[in-house]
């Protein structure tokens, strides 16, 4: 909400252009348009007093003395953690090439641990398992395709795996 804690600011101090596009990570021509109406039309001000991300005092501060910054308030209310990169979301069209991409990483990389498999394509370890051992239901059908041309993972994720495999191999 930089653009209406930005509002809030030109209206209510006698702040500069520079330190309120500094706090709010805006360009400081924003700022002016917002000021001159130009912008935000209609975008509520957010106070940033009552949202607990500045106090009067630090505002009267920076009145004063126009080459200081203005800071954020220090919280004792823990930051949230940061999620791990989880299981990605595989579109049902993309579903059905999940087996190609492991007969080509079995097929080119042998040496390859079923748990690598799994993380960088997303599937399960019985799948894996039941293509390395020729068991899976469909294996007559399977095409070796590379998975970072599929769209199942990304070419530098598959560059490190296969980093790792030659380093292992060596």
């Amino acid at each position: 909400m930089p653009k209406a804690t930005a509002s809030w600011l030109i209206d209510n101090t006698s702040l500069s252009f520079r330190q309120i596009s500094e706090f709010v990570g805006l360009h400081v021509l924003e700022i002016q348009a917002i000021a001159d109406g130009e912008v935000s039309n209609g975008i509520l001000p957010r106070n940033p007093l009552e949202n607990g991300e500045l106090t009067l005092d630090e505002i009267n501060k920076c009145e004063k003395n126009e080459s200081s910054s203005l800071k954020i308030k220090n919280s004792d209310i823990p930051m949230p953690q940061t999620k791990t990169k989880g299981s990605k979301y595989t579109p049902l069209s993309k579903r059905a090439d999940k087996p190609n991409g492991i007969y080509w990483l079995l097929k080119n990389f042998p040496n390859v641990p079923d748990s690598k498999i799994c993380k960088i394509i997303g599937t399960t370890k019985k799948t894996v398992q039941s293509i390395r051992d020729r068991s899976y239901w469909n294996i007559q059908s399977l095409r070796a395709q590379n998975p970072a041309e599929l769209g199942l993972c990304s070419k530098e994720d598959l560059a490190k795996l296969i980093e790792k495999i030659k380093e292992i191999e060596n």
